[in-house]
């Protein structure tokens, strides 16, 4: 049977982050799920971290790619995803064990909505992030479109072709074909742990750069 939920995890030699991201999907309260690893070109131990998982645990599987970045990755993901909703999860963040049964519970409540965002707190750094439209310039994140919190019904990514922007604003892009077709909410229960403790994150990246 096909789970109900799909999640997209990509990863980029972040072996010594990923349990803690495998761990808080694995608590959910929600358990009809399926987590799908896309490994974008690893050297480092992460094919034997998700193996370790995948092992006693047959939601998890892996899907390995030459290094693509970040959005190509998620794109592999959704081609895989066999749920009737996908979301997201970036290998340096982490869920609070309510966020899939939140969302799942509010879209099932509100057949309109096509996807939900947000519901985020933000731990481990500051909680802006360089404006996308002038990297000079700093917004909160609790502002912006976050792609780890998109929780979407399976048809959206499919019909938008997936993302397209290769680096830092990839998930507004993504958000600006979004509400010009689908009807998108913003969720305020906030369940997706944004971590900012990461030195290799797009965001912390992006903050140090004018690109």
């Amino acid at each position: 049977m096909a789970p109900q939920v799909s999640i997209v995890l990509p990863t980029f030699n972040r072996a010594h982050l990923l349990p803690r991201a495998i761990d808080s999907v694995q608590i959910q309260t929600f358990d009809n799920w399926e987590l799908v690893i896309v490994d974008d070109g690893s050297t480092d131990s992460t094919e034997h971290v998700v193996a370790r998982y995948a092992a006693s645990d047959r939601r998890i599987r892996r899907h390995y790619q030459p290094n693509a970045g970040l959005s190509m990755a998620r794109n592999a993901g959704i081609d895989r995803a066999r749920g009737e909703y996908i979301t997201f999860l970036d290998s340096d963040d982490e869920y609070l064990p309510t966020h899939l049964e939140a969302r799942v519970r509010h879209m099932e409540a509100h057949p309109r909505i096509d996807m939900l965002h947000g519901g985020l707190v933000v731990v481990g750094g500051p909680d802006t992030v360089p404006d996308v439209h002038d990297p000079s310039r700093q917004i909160p994140i609790a502002d912006c479109f976050v792609g780890g919190t998109f929780f979407m019904r399976e048809y959206v990514p499919r019909r938008l072709g997936g993302f397209r922007k290769p680096d830092f604003g990839d998930d507004y892009e993504f958000m600006q074909r979004a509400l010009a077709l689908f009807c998108v909410e913003r969720f305020a229960e906030a369940t997706y742990v944004y971590h900012r403790d990461a030195p290799d994150s797009m965001c912390n990246q992006a903050s140090v750069s004018s690109d």
